[in-house]
């Protein structure tokens, strides 16, 4: 068993010795001592039986590790209870493998030529197919000696609940073989052929077959794992999975129809997983699997990132159409858990509004609350978060840490976290010259993307009032109405100014008012711009090359369109 990991010469009587497979060497200090059966390291000092080399090795358990020597030596071991129906299944499947196997000459390897794969791959991933038909797999089992019980045990036959009859689960669907990190036969995955549904069809949940726990290839991948650069790929498909392997991509997996889980990341930091990336699709379902692999890893100690195919095809179209090149670049330019997160919440909500930055901050929420030093992810989260939102750090973890203000996030919440209110204090300030004279809105150009959601309602009823009085009227006992009178009155105290000078103050209010909202409007449109200047620059670094000259085109016409927008201003002072 040494033997198959270690190059072993002779080193004395009952010694062997040769490099260890637990650090690097130059020099032997590996021995092995076959008369009483242990290893021992003078390097490292590693040491142990035979069951410790399988476990060190291979990334497996105490019992996994006697499981795989039992089977090498064709030794049965007393199974504990529930533990001989499992063996009993796997020789089931074992069984039905050879029947699909043999059906596969006809359509069905035509399909599965027509899709890419050769021959060698074909037979190294054991694909076969089922004939249509309701009883051929049971007819071939009762030739057999395979009891009908056995098949339902092991999913391969489905009974129907109305009349009691039972027939093959599996039919006229290309086969895949699934097997566990051991290598155990544990279940099946069936692809139709056309376009009928359902497209895919697994084994259902039995003794040996646990969806959520399986990753399918993995017995294939696992091998890749001992290297320590060396990147597991998670991928949607069984297609997927095996087209990458024949194109050298020999660290994918794939989930069996759900995302990853809490005991896929159990099992693979228990392998030794170092590197996962998730290369899901780019639609909508796509990202949801993604954001709930990403979910599922919490506190696992590989490093995960996640990206998808540029082109939006899946990684099978993708090679099958000879672009190696664009899924290779997806996998070297993937995105971290932190930027993928905040990314995603920015595409899908944006930042150019209050609600926006609201919707941003309730779903980053879940994965910023864990305030354990320790939790890299969560405490990256926050930070661009901040960043990207222009939120002060310590206000952020104080509505972290309040649960009466995560339950409604308002406005005013939202501007007090805010590290630059200029936008939002320049929205008030034109607010605020528009209701001295509302005629002003006519200047207005109508592109505005009001950051404030209370002013945007204003705004919009400003377009058809002829003085403040009937704005006041609109908004009557609504929560925009103490905005309102605050804005109005700003700057007037009746107790000390003469009604004399309360006519000059208006006067001088009135005249100010055109200027300022020329002056406002010019700065807020400055500011949008910067800050779309911003974000391209943040995005440029992770675009792909023929992306990124777009990008600096479009940075250079807004930085063109900033300066001739200060010249105006300068004109207009």
């Amino acid at each position: 068993m040494v033997g198959e990991h270690v190059r072993l010469t002779p080193a004395g009587k009952g010694r062997m010795k040769g490099l260890c497979p637990f650090h690097n060497e130059k020099s032997p200090s590996f021995q092995v001592d076959t008369e009483q059966g242990y290893f021992y390291c003078f390097g490292c000092k590693a040491g142990g039986d035979v069951f410790s080399f399988v476990q060190r090795t291979e990334n497996l358990s105490f019992g996994d590790a006697l499981k795989k020597l039992a089977d090498r030596a064709g030794i049965q071991i007393e199974a504990k209870y529930g533990e001989k129906s499992s063996r009993d299944l796997y020789d089931v499947n074992a069984f039905a493998l050879g029947y699909f196997r043999e059906h596969l000459p006809g359509p069905a390897l035509d399909y599965l030529r027509r899709r890419g794969l050769s021959d060698e791959t074909i037979a190294a991933f054991e694909l076969g197919y089922a004939p249509d038909g309701w009883d051929g797999l049971l007819k071939h089992a009762r030739t057999k000696g395979v009891t009908e019980k056995q098949l339902l045990d092991a999913g391969l036959l489905t009974e129907n609940p109305e009349n009691g009859r039972i027939y093959d689960r599996f039919r006229a669907r290309v086969m895949f073989p699934i097997r566990d990190h051991l290598g155990r036969l544990v279940g099946f995955g069936g692809r139709v052929l056309d376009d009928s549904k359902p497209k895919y069809l697994n084994t259902p949940e039995t003794e040996a077959f646990r969806k959520g726990e399986l990753l399918y290839g993995l017995d294939k991948a696992r091998g890749t794992l001992k290297d320590a650069s060396a990147e597991l790929v998670v991928v949607e498909g069984y297609m997927d999975v095996i087209t990458m392997h024949q194109h050298g991509f020999t660290g994918a997996v794939a989930s069996l129809g759900t995302a990853l889980t809490a005991e896929h990341a159990l099992l693979l930091e228990r392998l030794g997983a170092r590197n996962v990336t998730l290369l899901f699709d780019q639609d909508e379902a796509g990202l949801k699997a993604t954001l709930s692999g990403l979910d599922q890893v919490v506190g696992a100690k590989f490093r995960v990132r996640a990206t998808s195919v540029p082109s939006g095809k899946d990684p099978a179209d993708a090679l099958l159409a000879g672009d190696d090149a664009a899924l290779r670049d997806a996998l070297s330019g993937g995105l971290d858990e932190v930027r993928y997160r905040v990314q995603a919440a920015i595409e899908k909500h944006g930042t150019a509004t209050t609600e926006g930055k609201r919707r941003i901050l309730m779903e980053l929420l879940p994965r910023m609350q864990n305030l354990d030093p320790l939790d890299e992810i969560a405490e990256g989260v926050r930070a661009a978060a901040c960043e990207t939102l222009g939120i002060k750090p310590e206000a952020l973890l104080e509505w972290i840490g309040s649960k009466a203000k995560r339950r409604q996030l308002t406005d005013t919440h939202l501007a007090g976290m805010s590290t630059a209110r200029s936008e939002e204090d320049r929205e008030l300030a034109l607010l605020r010259q528009l209701l001295v004279d509302p005629t002003l809105h006519a200047k207005l150009d109508g592109t505005m993307p009001w950051r404030n959601e209370s002013v945007r309602k204003v705004m919009l009823a400003l377009q058809g009032a002829s003085g403040p009085d009937d704005i006041l009227d609109v908004f009557r006992g609504q929560p925009e109405e103490q905005l309102l009178i605050r804005l109005m009155f700003e700057g007037r105290d009746a107790g000390t100014i003469s009604r004399q000078g309360t006519e000059q103050f208006d006067q001088k209010r009135g005249a100010y008012a055109a200027t300022a909202v020329d002056d406002i409007q010019v700065t807020m449109s400055i500011d949008s711009m910067r800050a779309e200047v911003n974000l391209l620059k943040t995005q440029l670094g992770s675009a792909a090359p023929a992306e990124q000259l777009g990008m600096l085109k479009q940075i250079q016409e807004l930085q063109r369109a900033i300066e001739a927008e200060k010249r105006g201003r300068r004109g207009i002072a």
